[in-house]
């Protein structure tokens, strides 16, 4: 198969606009196809991958016109993550996006968006549910025990947290049931975690009552600041009776 070049997207796009009654030419004042009727002047700029160069120049482009699209042959897998995030950031910047297939005879065109103002306020409500998951897991951590942008390493979650909490109850008042450990402030998720039991910390040593494992003593080592915070917690604590 002959290597795509930029220009083979030129004319099955510029056939599109011709059919629409456009005047269509290509390289007008940098710009790699441009069309016009009337009062509707479009702009296209013409890639063979989506990348940083290629939203710069069409951004610039709405400086002119608020139609403007840009073209990319057609990807393989567009039901992937990135393909879904892509759509997202191009619609964000309130560009159009013209998809081209070479795999018949006759180059295919998809109009997978086209311009218009991009409502952040809608995208907000429809995303109220992350927002308050996010934010719960925020309110889940003690302190900032992640460095941001770090990759291959360990991340201090909310539900990692509860777990080295329970852990240090266990260790410093021995077996309880999830009811007296939420009493000491493990939270209501203390039953499903020691249930789940998802880093395997904790045993049941009878029926609604659990100790920690010996792994789960040696996972601790791992994390000395969380549980030097709540041991000193748990010692403020011990001056009134553990709960039973």
């Amino acid at each position: 198969m002959t290597k795509l070049k930029e220009s083979d997207l030129y004319q099955p796009i510029q056939n599109h606009f011709y059919k629409q009654g456009y005047q269509v030419n290509g390289e007008v004042n940098d710009c790699d196809l441009t069309a016009i009727k009337e009062d509707d002047l479009v702009i296209v700029e013409l890639k063979l991958s989506l990348n940083i160069e290629l939203l710069i120049q069409a951004t610039k482009r709405q400086r002119l016109t608020d139609l403007v699209y840009i073209a990319i042959p057609k990807p393989k897998n567009t039901r992937s993550k990135r393909w879904n995030d892509i759509r997202h950031l191009v619609r964000r910047l309130e560009l159009g996006l013209i998809t081209v297939s070479f795999t018949t005879k006759t180059p295919k065109l998809d109009f997978v968006i086209h311009p218009e103002a991009f409502d952040r306020k809608k995208v907000m409500r429809n995303s109220i549910k992350k927002r308050a998951a996010l934010v719960k897991e925020i309110e889940g951590r003690s302190a900032d025990y992640n460095i941001g942008g770090s990759n291959k390493t360990k991340i201090m979650t909310a539900y990692k947290e509860s777990c080295i909490h329970i852990a240090c109850c266990l260790e410093a008042y021995g077996p309880m049931s999830p009811k007296n450990l939420a009493k000491l402030g493990t939270g209501d998720k203390t039953p499903s975690i020691l249930q789940k039991n998802y880093y395997r910390w904790f045993e049941r040593v009878k029926r609604g009552v659990y100790q920690i494992t010996d792994s789960g003593r040696e996972e601790m080592h791992h994390y000395p600041e969380l549980v030097s915070y709540y041991s000193q917690k748990i010692e403020i604590n011990q001056e009134e009776p553990a709960p039973r």
